[in-house]
Order: C-alpha cells, then sequence, then structure tokens
C-alpha cells in the first residue's frame, strides 16, 4: 500500500510541473516499468482509486496529463516511474461539442478540447454486443474520447447526408457517422 501511496504522489507531483494545462511529453519518457496502481478509469469515465471514485477533478485532470497507452496497457507515466491502470473502455469522454467556423471543437470531461481533422478524427463503429454506433474522437497520441450519446445526437443533428450516409465535416475532412436508416 505504501508503494501504491508512493507511485500515486510521484504521479501526481510530476503532473504538477506541467506548465499551465500543457502536457509533460511522456512520450519521450522511457522509464522502467513498477508495477500496477489499483486506478481504474470505468466505462462511464468515472476514475476509481482502491475501488473508491476519485473525487477531485484537479487530480484526475493532474493524472490524465501523464496517461500513455503502450502496447502492453495503459500506463501512468513520470520520468522514473510507469504504473499500469486499468480501462474498461476510452480513458476520456467527449462531454460537449461546438462549431468554430467550419470546425468541431470537442470537450473531454478531463477539460482538454480537441478540433476533429485529419490528425484528430471521429471514428463511428458498431458495438458488436448491442449494435449501437460506438463513436470516438482522437485526443493525442493513442488516447481516445468515447463521445457521449449526448454530443452524438447533436452531431446527428447537423449531419448532412452523402450516399446515404450521414457525415459532419471538420478540418477538412468528411466524417461518417453511419448510414441513413
Amino acid at each position: 500500500m505504501d508503494e501504491a501511496k508512493t507511485g500515486l504522489n510521484a504521479v501526481a507531483e510530476t503532473a504538477k510541473q506541467a506548465p499551465g494545462r500543457g502536457l509533460p511529453p511522456v512520450h519521450l519518457w522511457n522509464p522502467e516499468h513498477c508495477g500496477e496502481i489499483d486506478i481504474l478509469i470505468r466505462g462511464d469515465g468515472v476514475w476509481m482509486h482502491e475501488g473508491s471514485p476519485i473525487g477531485r477533478e484537479a487530480l484526475v485532470r493532474l493524472f490524465s496529463t501523464v496517461l500513455r497507452k503502450d502496447p502492453d496497457g495503459y500506463h501512468l507515466v513520470t520520468p522514473v516511474e510507469k504504473l499500469r491502470i486499468e480501462v474498461e473502455d476510452l480513458p476520456f469522454r467527449a462531454v460537449a461539442v461546438r462549431r468554430d467556423g467550419d470546425d468541431l471543437i470537442f470537450t473531454t470531461d478531463v477539460g482538454d478540447e480537441v478540433r476533429a481533422g485529419e490528425a484528430d478524427p471521429i471514428v463511428v463503429e458498431t458495438d458488436p454486443a448491442t449494435g449501437e454506433p460506438a463513436p470516438r474522437v482522437h485526443v493525442r497520441r493513442d488516447l481516445w474520447a468515447r463521445i457521449s450519446r449526448s454530443v452524438f445526437y447533436e452531431l446527428v443533428e447537423a449531419a448532412e447526408t452523402v450516399d446515404d450516409r450521414l457525415v459532419v465535416r471538420s478540418g477538412g475532412q468528411v466524417f461518417s457517422l453511419g448510414a441513413v436508416a
């Protein structure tokens, strides 16, 4: 338990060093894998630690800045530690969308803003278990946000029909939301 606390504190301290809302260069850090930490990002986007929700939004935001996805899973990374965490679905939720000229700007549950385009695409797959659309938007590196149902409905409402598909445009790109029913 003390090791987990030390790891948790180290991650929090490293994340605090990111100036403003900037992101630390976790993609450049290659620390040794130190083990796992009992953090789970649930499918609904709630971050849990040792079975309890992390209630401080600022702490969740801090952890999100040092989150990285590697081939072996999701990790919180500092220059000297790499701690594996569990993620049930995707690490972030796109909880709002707005238009900025011709672009769609998504806001995530941890405060990131993403302008959909070539580098940050919108992808809609079908959930094999439910047959429902499973939309997501790229946030950074290999991290994605699940687009919330209400935000997806906003996209559908704003979509146009092209070749029997609902599409939205952003960043000079065309993104399919699915076939017209």
